[in-house]
């Protein structure tokens, strides 16, 4: 019996429709998924949508600024909180690190900028792979505390120092700095908190459920 390439074709295209559509699927659920729960931690966020929005964009144009002042001669981190900018890494001398500073506070909507930059060379591929993993155990620590919520802290660390932001209250601030304390490979803890009162706390908390 002589088959037809056409009938042959036929099938194959459909199977080829049929994966292709699954995965189209698949990556849509994937995609719904990831914005639920980034729209989850985003109201779990004790900032303003505006203010999460401003601190994408201060660190974003930072990076963009910082390369031609910086180059190859250090290496900076920024990382910005209800408006708050954190600088930590390593520059040349003196006159770099000032020229970062000012660079930065020059960013629209930056309220003021806490300047930890180290002079010294860059650190090291390992230095830096050390840092996000006690980063990632420092909020998994804050996580597994029960009386504070780890979605109130920003963590960063810079050569095994560890800089805690956030908006909190006194309480959570030096249950989160004693947690903090407690994870191996941390060398210092520093608070750069924005203190709130406890009636600031539940007053936010309806926003949040909402």
């Amino acid at each position: 019996m002589q088959v037809k390439p056409g009938a042959l074709l036929r099938p194959l295209s459909q199977a080829v429709l049929c994966a292709a559509l699954l995965a189209s699927l698949q990556g849509c659920v994937a995609v719904v998924a990831a914005g639920a729960v980034g729209g989850a931690m985003a109201t779990a966020d004790r900032r303003s949508l505006g203010a999460q929005t401003e601190d994408k964009a201060i660190a974003v144009k930072a990076d963009t600024r910082l390369g031609s002042i910086v180059g190859d001669a250090g290496h900076v981190n920024v990382n910005s909180y209800n408006r708050k900018v954190l600088l930590t890494g390593e520059v040349r001398d003196e006159a770099m690190k000032r020229a970062v500073e000012n660079e930065v506070r020059s960013i629209a909507n930056v309220d003021n900028v806490f300047n930890e930059l180290a002079i010294a060379g860059p650190s090291s591929y390992t230095s830096r792979s050390s840092d996000t993993l006690i980063t990632s155990k420092v909020k998994l620590s804050l996580a597994d505390k029960n009386t504070i919520k780890a979605t109130s802290f920003k963590v960063v660390t810079e050569r095994g120092n560890v800089y805690l932001m956030g908006l909190v209250t006194q309480r959570e601030g030096n249950v989160a700095a004693q947690v903090a304390q407690g994870v191996s490979g941390v060398m210092s803890v520093v608070k750069m908190f924005e203190y709130i009162s406890e009636d600031d706390v539940r007053s936010m908390q309806p926003q949040q459920a909402q």
